[in-house]
């Protein structure tokens, strides 16, 4: 299933592209919808004296002024994953719903491997998962004493 790829920033909702450890790697991306009123243009937030307000709480057309609540318009999203497995080297092509869940303690979006099954979560930038306690992380140490 070829993936459609953004051909601008302006298309998105959600871009990001990762590295993942030891080997794999994520681009990740969320289309813009239609307005479901006037089917003319791009649903996105609001725009103020030519500036997108960031942490606004619903969603407006630029062509009708039609506006829909935050959660309710990011319920009709997907997020489509270009991937490279972390532990099996498969790559592939995902296609999930823009909904974040709560993975190794962290918000992600969360999909797994088409061939070895492992998941993986798209986590927001700089948020590492938690280590769970009992599991120890391996200490390497290069002294000769």
């Amino acid at each position: 299933m070829a993936l459609r790829q953004p051909e601008s920033m302006s298309d998105v909702v959600y871009f990001t592209r990762r590295v993942l450890e030891p080997k794999g790697r994520i681009v990740a991306w969320a289309f813009k919808i239609d307005c479901p009123k006037c089917k003319k243009a791009l649903m996105g937030k609001p725009v103020e004296k030519g500036k997108v307000r960031i942490r606004a709480t619903e969603y407006v057309c630029p062509a009708c002024g039609y506006s829909e609540e935050k959660d309710e318009h990011e319920k009709k999203l997907k997020v489509s994953v270009e991937y490279t497995c972390p532990s099996c080297s498969n790559e592939s092509e995902a296609e999930i719903p823009y909904v974040r869940k709560t993975w190794q303690g962290v918000k992600a979006f969360i999909f797994e491997c088409g061939k070895c099954g492992e998941k993986i979560g798209i986590t927001k930038k700089m948020k590492a998962p938690k280590v769970k306690k009992g599991k120890a992380v391996p200490v390497i140490d290069d002294d000769d004493d």
